[in-house]
Formats: C-alpha cells, structure tokens, sequence
C-alpha cells in the first residue's frame, strides 16, 4: 500500500499534523511518513505529549513505528489492523489528556474500544476536558458517534495526576452535519472547579462568568461548581451557549495571583466573542470537526477560520484528495463545506 507522505512544517506546524495524520492512518490503513516535525519550533521534533498520542494509537492498530522518540523530526508510522481495545495512556505529567483524545477519538470510533488517560485534564495551550465532554463530544453525537467519557480526578500543572476514562462505541450511522448560523441562545452552562483549593474560588469564578453573560442575555445560566482533591492545586471553568443547533464554548484557567473574578470573566468574554459572528461552530470546535466531517458531509459556519482548521483541512486531503471546500479568510467568520466525502 502506497505511503502517505506529510510535511510536519505545514500550516500550523505543530503537534496537531502528528494527531490527525496518525489517526487517519490508522482508520485507512495507509502508512505514514511524517517529516520536518515541528521544523520551525524553538525545539523542534516530537516532544513526549506527542508520544502518548502515537503510542496510544500504536496499540490501538498493532502498528510498526520508527522515529517514535523525544526530538525526532521523522515519523514512519505502518497500521496493523485496528481492532477494539481498552487503551491505558499513562501520562507521567501534566501532558494534556485532551490532546491523546483528540489523536484516539478519531481512530477508535471506526472500531470501538476504551481508554483510561491519566494527566492533565486543564492545562494551559490544550482544550479543557469539560470542553471536550460538553461542547465537542455533544456536536460529535449529532454526527452518529456514541462517546462516553468520566472526569475522575483533575489533573493541573505541573504535577498532574488528572484521571479520565470512557469508551466509543463502533461508528454505525455518519449522519452529515448541516449547521451554518445559530439562531436563537437558549441558555448558557457551565462548570466551574476549584481542586486543592477553597470552595469560594470554584464559586466566585462562576458568579463573575454568570453575571457577564447575564449583562448580555436573558436566558437562564446555570454554571456547576465543583470541589476536589487531587495532586495539586488548580481551579479553571468552562462556559458554553446552548443554541438551537450546537453548542459554543469559552474558557478560562486560574494562575498563582490571578483573581477568581478575572477567570470567570475571561471565560464569560471569550464565549461572548464566539456569539458574535452568530455562526454555529467556535473556534476551537472548527479544528475539532474536521477528520469527522470528512466522514459524515455536511456544511459548518465557524466563528473563525483558524490556522488548526486549515491545517487539519489539508492533512485530510494528502489521505483522500479534495474534501473540503473551505470559504473565508483565516481570522475571519467562514464556512467549511464537504464537497466530497472521505471514503474508508
């Protein structure tokens, strides 16, 4: 079978080629070879976040992998056959347990399977794991995926600890996803956690998140507060709109010296800046969809055209030929159509 060749410096030119790429060699079956791996980084080649997410999918599809170490520039990575597993990705750090998600969910919903990730569950440059679990996993389901997924312990930087499990039920119907504009906010939810910490922070960061959506919107907020234990401390909150279509999302973490009331207004902002375009699909969901949309068809508005949308755009054409067609600046409101559907 003919291998996939994929420059690692394209586009975004991070860790996000590595997870899309791996991942849909796995669900073709075509090797892969990918080089120049983060070629323009200050440290370039794989660094061990990007390991968990190779590895994971190495035992998920039997796979041969050469160049699977801290600071290669090259990847070859040949697909056994996939078949369902429970997946354990033991992450020493505070790696981001989202980012293996975002390698493994891809892959393990063409055959099924679970996983136990241990690691950061909120950390800084990665999706908060309430995101994934309210905001993408909810979009995922309307597009036929079956996903369950348990926070059971936090995980924060640097020391992590966090703990998530679930399972994927095989991919039976590919329903196309038709969304462009949301037309009405039904009400705003949201989780806000507090670990190692006083209760008042989980608190005072949903009250600030709730009374800046409240300034905008008369529709109910209701944001969860929650308390835990865990290896260190951390507090952070996730806040998302449910519309008459999907749901957007907006984040925040906490920090050493950063007021509760200042995380929960970033959170409450940056969701208020994701409404305004009026389009169905954030920012950071856009990215998300992309390896699932080429399966499913269909038509998304998204609030930005990001360099990670573009970039997943085209590590799914070097695998499939033209998929997508993609209108709109980067930076820019925009709209991704699936002209023609990925076939496996």
């Amino acid at each position: 079978m003919e291998r996939v060749e994929i420059d690692g410096s394209y586009g975004e030119g991070g860790g996000q080629i590595l997870r899309t790429a791996v991942a849909l060699s796995v669900i073709t079956g075509k090797p892969v070879r990918i080089y120049n791996i983060r070629a323009n980084r200050p440290n370039p080649g794989l660094r061990t976040q990007h390991l968990h997410g190779i590895l994971a999918l190495k035992e998920l599809s039997n796979a041969r992998v050469k160049g699977a170490k801290v600071s290669s520039t090259v990847l070859e990575f040949i697909p056994g056959k996939a078949e369902p597993k429970h997946v354990r990705v033991p992450i020493k750090t505070a790696g981001s347990i989202t980012l293996v998600l975002q390698a493994l969910l891809p892959a393990m919903a063409f055959v099924g399977g679970s996983f136990e990730i241990t690691g950061g569950t909120d950390v800084p440059w990665s999706p908060p794991v309430d995101y994934l679990k309210n905001v993408t996993i909810f979009a995922l389901e309307k597009m036929g995926l079956r996903i369950e997924l348990e926070i059971r312990r936090r995980g924060h930087y640097p020391k992590g600890g966090g703990l998530v499990v679930g399972r994927v039920e095989p991919w039976e119907e590919k329903k196309p996803l038709v969304t462009v504009e949301w037309k009405k906010v039904e009400r705003f939810g949201g989780i806000s956690h507090a670990t190692n910490l006083p209760a008042h922070v989980a608190e005072r960061q949903a009250k600030s998140a709730e009374e800046k959506l409240r300034e905008l919107y008369s529709v109910p907020v209701e944001i969860e507060r929650e308390v835990s234990r865990s290896l260190g401390p951390g507090s952070g909150i996730v806040v998302w709109a449910e519309t008459d279509s999907l749901r957007l999302g907006g984040d925040a973490l906490g920090k050493r010296g950063k007021p509760a009331e200042v995380v929960g207004r970033e959170a409450a902002d940056e969701l208020i800046n994701q409404l305004t375009s009026r389009k169905a699909v954030d920012r950071f969901l856009g990215d998300q969809l992309i390896p699932f949309l080429a399966f499913t068809g269909g038509e998304i508005g998204v609030a930005e055209i990001t360099n990670h949308l573009v970039t997943n755009v085209w590590v799914v054409e070097r695998f499939f030929g033209e998929v997508f067609e993609v209108e709109g600046e980067i930076g820019e409101p925009g709209k991704v159509k699936v002209v023609k559907r990925a076939e496996v």
